[in-house]
């Protein structure tokens, strides 16, 4: 059986490759243990310089957790339905504090946990096949593995746009947000890759092969827009703001309305209490969080539409966004006591 996750050393830089094409290279929990030990050696060890971390395949660097497992384990009452999240979380902790360069390839789709691999580490490239996105509303969860961090920090709303949404971003969008760092077209993603794999210095060799992406970002006409239309402090003010204004907030406000009730109501709070918050007490928020939400039916509904019978057709509960109320959140952001997030110093 082919390694789920290849990892190797050329020259100095530590090479990652997530192995599972097939599944856009979704991470599995023997992905993530393999990882964890490898960045903490690799951290203290002088012969490596940098790392590298890359999707196998043309079409995703990685397209998330691997989503039927977890539901599977939910429904079995197994412990790895919350296990894999609390070792995810560590591993995004780890390459958020990673002491030396990480240099992530975002080729291909990026979305949920291949987010939380990619978008802490200090170089995200984009190419012409990035497709990014937070889409865990549509499926009962949250926009978790650093995102309650990172998304409040991208420009104005574009990260409560984001989850509340689950719309994607190509290249030069991910680059006006802040989520890529450099581009590079995709003729010349070969011979950065390589380049990188024989440097010492990365900062030499991203300024010599990439280049800003031809034409302006499209989110940014919309910028003033979202900034105005997504800063209501419930999800229900967002939606009638939305639903208040042009052709495309209407259709943003019905794209809303088919998103799980609860999911959203979490994933604003989060990017409300996320924007003060250190990455460390983001982390033990999500913990708290999915915990709360995978003990509760809309995960399991939204798999089952999504994923299973594929009809697309989630019956969410509660159904209604003015349904969930804030004592409903209080109770999914409370403390955890002896389970709370444990993190590495």
């Amino acid at each position: 059986m082919t390694d789920a996750v290849l990892m190797r050393q050329s020259g100095s830089c530590g090479v990652i490759t997530l192995n599972r094409p097939q599944a856009l290279n979704a991470l599995t929990l023997d992905m993530v243990r393999a990882l964890d030990p490898h960045l903490r050696a690799w951290a203290h060890d002088p012969a490596i310089t940098h790392v590298v971390i890359e999707g196998a395949g043309e079409k995703g660097f990685c397209a998330g957790g691997d989503i039927r497992a977890l539901h599977d384990w939910g429904k079995a009452g197994a412990p790895e339905a919350t296990g894999f999240y609390r070792e995810e979380y560590v591993l995004n902790f780890l390459i958020k504090n990673f002491p030396k360069p990480y240099i992530a390839l975002m080729d291909g789709v990026t979305m949920g946990g291949g987010v939380g691999v990619s978008v802490h580490g200090q170089y995200r490239i984009v190419t012409d096949r990035t497709v990014f996105a937070m889409p865990e509303t549509g499926i009962g969860l949250l926009p978790d593995v650093g995102g309650t961090y990172f998304l409040p920090r991208l420009p104005g709303q574009l990260g409560t746009y984001l989850v509340l949404t689950g719309n994607r971003f190509k290249a030069a969008d991910c680059l006006y947000a802040g989520i890529g760092t450099h581009y590079v077209d995709q003729n010349g993603v070969d011979a950065l890759r390589e380049a990188l794999l024989v440097c010492r210095d990365p900062d030499v060799v991203l300024a010599s092969y990439t280049s800003p992406p031809e034409g302006t970002a499209p989110i940014s006409a919309r910028q003033t827009q979202i900034d105005t239309l997504f800063a209501g402090h419930t999800v229900c003010e967002i939606i009638d703001a939305l639903a208040a204004d042009d052709e495309w907030a209407q259709g943003l406000a019905q794209i809303i309305s088919t998103k799980s009730p609860t999911s959203c109501g979490v994933a604003l709070r989060q990017m409300r209490l996320g924007a003060q918050a250190s990455f460390a007490d983001c982390m033990k928020m999500e913990m708290r969080a999915v915990t709360r939400l995978m003990a509760l039916h809309d995960f399991y509904e939204g798999v089952r539409a999504v994923i299973i019978d594929k009809d697309q057709a989630p019956q969410w509960s509660p159904g209604a966004h003015d349904a969930v109320n804030e004592a409903d959140l209080d109770a999914i952001f409370s403390n955890l006591g002896e389970d709370e997030l444990s993190l590495p110093l």
